[in-house]
């Protein structure tokens, strides 16, 4: 039962492979199935059809037999003993005056139940069709004809036959063929779920090269398939050349990001310096001059780190963004840092750490941005009040850190995308704060670069914990 359910909850509802198994095994157990009905159909009036025949000629000889006895004996005496020369155990037979009197009838109706005679006897006051008539779980076939002895009328002649056996042999038959063509649509339909996965998996195969292509690799990918139909050889040809018109692209915006960004530093920095030297010298200012220059010099600022972002971000994607590795105590380097981002900050950062010393091997300024990085995120959006916690622990071959705020919290569909570039949870409280959506995407590419991992827990209203992951 739990693998049925397990099979169950793997098929994709939506896909390709099970609407055409449905589609195909549906017109399969249409076609099928009324085949299946078709003959059961024909074979029914073949069946009614000889017995009708039969108890036809029967109705158009007694009148000749009861002709020839009349002849040599009384018309009632010679009608019963045409009747009885006629029946048997299967058919029954009797005559019915004008006015509804038995004039004669076989033996074998006496054999009969009374209730089965009375029934048999009903479905004569109405018009006789040729068909099967059940009584009491036994089948018959009706015929009726008139009686004419010396240009006469004498009444109507009633001959049914029992065919119970043969109409049972029948149903026997009808419930075979119809299991037959269960079985039948089961196999069909799981040889055509099987063609149709078959027929299919060049596609997957398809999927699968193009899903583990990566960003770097857009102009070396080359999809084909061997035996793929040819259909879907021009579909991998057109995804190559799309591929590679996506290279040319992804090259062309790097480039002019890194060329942008690498122009506007320079002048911004230029304008900077100017402004920052025009604010040394507030005796000469207003002060709404003064509060207008601290504005562009903040901005410049913020533009000059989002400039050096950009470049970094850039520089990691040609790759051309070199490590200088070196092995530092881990502890140390983070208290460094820690006293260095307590003094911008003037926030209170605590270090909580189970193991000393912890060697690791980084490159010191790109830790160093990772890190001032975190705690300018955790500062950003946490309460004033509230302290920024480093965890360090050692795993086996691996060093711990994780920054620690008591924050707002990331809601949890945002998690999984935050260290995308650009991407802010919140658009409103990232203008207020300053950020664009950079940093955390600057972290992940340091780290990566540098052999290790990032990664983030958090709850709304509790904060949030980065956890870097290095190799000792």
């Amino acid at each position: 039962m739990k693998q049925i359910k397990r099979v169950w909850r793997n098929i994709d509802p939506f896909s390709l492979q099970l609407r055409l198994t449905i589609g195909i095994a549906t017109f399969s157990a249409l076609v099928l199935g009324s085949l299946a009905t078709w003959t059961s159909w024909k074979m029914q009036q073949i069946l009614i059809d000889s017995h009708k025949y039969n108890i036809e000629q029967i109705a158009k000889r007694l009148p000749r037999d009861v002709q020839i006895y009349s002849e040599m004996m009384q018309p009632e005496t010679g009608l019963q003993k045409a009747i009885d020369n006629l029946a048997n155990t299967n058919i029954l037979l009797w005559v019915k005056s004008p006015n509804n009197q038995i004039l004669a009838k076989s033996t074998t109706l006496d054999s009969l139940s009374d209730s089965m005679l009375a029934e048999l006897i009903s479905l004569t006051q109405m018009p006789i069709r040729s068909q099967v008539y059940k009584v009491n779980q036994s089948y018959f076939v009706l015929c009726g004809a008139s009686i004419e002895v010396q240009g006469k009328l004498l009444g109507e002649l009633f001959v049914v036959k029992d065919i119970t056996r043969e109409q049972t042999m029948f149903v026997v038959m009808v419930q075979s063929l119809g299991v037959t063509s269960i079985l039948a649509i089961i196999v069909l339909t799981a040889a055509i779920a099987f063609y149709i996965k078959r027929s299919l998996q060049p596609l997957r195969q398809l999927s699968q090269m193009t899903a583990v292509i990566s960003a770097e690799d857009l102009g070396k990918a080359q999809l084909y398939l061997d035996n793929a139909p040819s259909e879907v050889k021009e579909l991998a040809q057109t995804l190559t050349m799309l591929l590679s018109r996506l290279s040319q692209s992804w090259e062309q915006e790097r480039e002019f990001v890194s060329n942008v960004s690498h122009e506007l530093r320079t002048p911004l920095t230029i304008v900077h310096g100017y402004l920052q030297s025009v604010l040394r010298r507030q005796n000469n200012l207003t002060q709404t001059q003064q509060e207008a220059l601290e504005t562009a010099a903040s901005e410049a600022e913020r533009t000059i780190r989002l400039l050096q972002d950009l470049l970094d971000l850039a520089r990691a994607d040609s790759g051309y963004l070199h490590f200088q590795m070196k092995s530092y105590v881990l502890n140390d380097l983070i208290e460094e840092i820690v006293v260095m981002a307590e003094k911008y900050s003037d926030r209170v950062i605590t270090i909580e750490s189970t193991s000393y010393p912890i060697e690791v091997k980084v490159d010191y300024s790109r830790i160093k941005q990772v890190l001032l990085n975190l705690i300018d995120n955790a500062v950003k959006y946490s309460e004033a009040d509230t302290p920024v916690i480093f965890k360090l622990n050692q795993l086996k071959e691996t060093a711990i850190i994780q920054v620690c705020d008591k924050g707002y919290g990331i809601p949890l569909q945002h998690q999984a995308r935050i260290f995308e570039r650009f991407y802010r949870v919140d658009e409103s409280r990232s203008h207020m704060t300053g950020g664009c959506g950079l940093g955390l995407s600057i972290v992940k590419t340091l780290v990566e670069g540098m052999g290790g991992s990032v990664s983030v827990q958090s709850k709304l209203g509790e904060g949030s914990i980065f956890t870097i992951s290095l190799p000792v």
